[in-house]
């Protein structure tokens, strides 16, 4: 991209201005690009260009100061709730917030891990790319139990957009004809190990109603000619994504979506630009464009626009609408039905259990794989017997031992040492991720006295996992214990942690979308109820929090949403 693409100031009135340059900003700025609309994206972080700022990338672990760990002192300084998150490392660190000046709060009595990814891009850098789509049974799961309300969309309602996004992300995985987990538009899956084959074929004997599939990921296997003319190519199964991949092989804002609406010549960026709020023009009850205030020195500017689509993350999100006050709107701009930051959700991975699979010690494995096996939610039917609502999935993991695991046992002399150049046992262990149920009392709110360094209110998080949630962790270990079991696995040890919401970095359902405007925030296309030219299309719109991994669902709604504004526009509806 070109330096001209980079704006600071701009008296230019656009078509449409994207908060948010993350998976779903970069998918709002494409549709809007490519349909001819002239399009400002603004990120509050600073800019990052594909393959050239990938600091992290190929660099061995001997190669890093303190072989991927980060230094300590740093920890305290800047990364104490960071260093948290799984792609955390000396690598990948500079991909993520720094706490020191992102401070929030938590209600006494409750935690929360808030992840950040402040840059352009966002967490599509950093996300671990499992794409599902979600289900009949997701969309009505709300309906049928009464907690939360009714989804207004079905599947025939973003199937096709489904496909949209699929296609253009690259999406491998092979179709299974599931009830409870939709297929989609493939790339060859990745194959699964001679061990995790032996284990998928005893637990389709003893669990015929818990198939064992690859897991589907946003990584090229077989590039498309489409794919190839992005500049990308087949993944190297190398596992380093989080570092950033100059292959451009597993989706992200960097290599897909921004160098796309990039060549259209309607997109322009304003980077640094942290959002204070959206501006509000009670007469006509439109948005007219966004404050923000400079990231480095603390200026304030504004952009203007037709419509505003807000992508910035549904926490992000929320507390831009939130700090937006008017005399028609004093508890945040178009929250008539007072949900604004209430229904906070995320996944809960709280348990699981592992083991050893006897054999297979002439078999090893080729390269990295990014991804692994999936067991689908096979509580998906509503059963009064059980002693909770909803499922969750299982995720598989395998690993062969390495000279690491024979540190403490026993050995002398030649032996010992032979020993040590011999791959260990074969390691098999399914972890939970579990749905959690909307709740009114789950909530993030502004801070009546805290503010950050841009003035801006602090959020404060009133959320916890409720009894539902922890009963659902128990059984989880359980049914994962019993299905090792079922697959001859030995040395079993099953757990239950009581981790804290925000770690599974899926925060969904803070402007709900909903049929009535008495009780939800936006409407079944992501446009709020109260004011037609603004919508929100990233997780802060679920209505559920399903048990998949919800980003390639917020691509498909953000593209939805796109198609139906710019039809309005055209109308004159907007």
């Amino acid at each position: 991209m070109t330096e001209s693409i980079y704006i600071n100031h701009s008296t230019e009135v656009y078509d449409a201005i994207v908060i948010g340059s993350g998976i779903s900003g970069g998918w709002a700025a494409k549709e809007f690009c490519e349909r001819g609309y002239k399009t400002l994206m603004i990120e509050r972080g600073r800019v990052v260009e594909h393959r050239k700022d990938y600091i992290g990338e190929n660099k061995a672990p001997w190669q890093q100061k303190h072989r991927t760990k980060v230094d300590n002192l740093l920890i305290e300084q800047r990364y104490k709730i960071q260093q948290q998150c799984y792609a955390f490392s000396d690598a990948t660190k500079h991909f993520f917030g720094n706490d020191r000046d992102l401070p929030y709060a938590t209600k006494e009595g409750t935690n929360f891990s808030w992840i950040r990814a402040n840059q352009l891009g966002g967490k599509s850098i950093l996300w671990h790319r499992q794409s599902y789509r979600l289900g009949e049974f997701d969309f009505t799961a709300n309906k049928l139990d009464g907690y939360g309300n009714d989804w207004p969309i079905r599947t025939k309602d973003i199937d096709s957009w489904y496909s949209h996004v699929e296609k253009h992300a690259g999406i491998s995985g092979a179709k299974e004809n599931l009830p409870n987990l939709p297929d989609s538009e493939f790339l060859p899956a990745f194959e699964m190990t001679s061990p995790e084959k032996h284990i998928q074929q005893k637990l389709a004997k003893a669990y015929p109603d818990r198939p064992m599939v690859m897991g589907r990921a946003a990584h090229l296997t077989k590039p498309s000619a489409l794919h190839i003319s992005q500049g990308r190519v087949q993944c190297q199964a190398r596992n380093e994504c989080q570092a950033g991949c100059s292959f451009g092989a597993y989706f992200s804002t960097q290599s897909s979506t921004l160098p796309a609406a990039a060549a259209t010549n309607n997109l322009h960026i304003a980077p640094n630009s942290v959002v204070h709020s959206l501006i509000y023009d009670e007469k006509t009850n439109r948005v007219k464009g966004v404050k923000v205030i400079d990231n480095d020195n603390l200026t304030e500017r504004e952009y203007f626009a037709k419509v505003v689509f807000v992508c910035a993350s549904t926490i992000g999100s929320t507390q831009i609408l939130m700090n937006t006050t008017s005399k028609k709107f004093p508890n945040g701009i178009g929250n008539s039905s007072g949900v604004l930051g209430h229904y906070l959700m995320d996944h809960n991975y709280n348990a699981g259990a592992s083991g050893y699979i006897e054999g297979f010690e002439d078999e090893y494995y080729s390269g990295r794989r990014p991804t692994s096996p999936y067991i689908p939610n096979f509580y998906y039917k509503p059963d009064s017997k059980r002693k909770f609502l909803r499922g969750y999935a299982l995720s598989g993991y395998i690993q062969r031992e390495n000279w690491q695991s024979n540190y403490s046992q026993d050995g002398l002399g030649v032996d010992y040492k032979n020993k040590l150049k011999q791959a260990g046992k074969w390691k098999f262990g399914l972890g939970a991720q579990g749905e959690m149920l909307p709740r009114f009392e789950n909530q993030m709110r502004l801070h009546p006295t805290l503010k950050d360094k841009w003035g801006i209110p602090q959020i404060e998080f009133d959320c916890h996992f409720s009894q539902n949630e922890t009963d659902m962790m128990d059984d989880a270990a359980e049914q994962a214990e019993l299905m090792l079991k079922a697959a001859g696995l030995t040395g079993i040890n099953k757990y239950v942690t009581r981790g804290v919401p925000g770690l599974a970095i899926h925060e969904l359902g803070t402007a709900r979308m909903g049929r009535d405007p008495k009780t939800s925030f936006l409407n079944g296309f992501n446009q709020s109820h109260d004011i037609p030219n603004l919508f929100v299309t990233d997780g802060s719109s679920f209505c559920s929090s399903a048990v998949q991994n919800p980003s390639l669902t917020f691509m498909a709604l953000t593209a939805r949403a796109v198609d139906y504004c710019t039809n309005e526009m055209k109308s004159k509806r907007i």
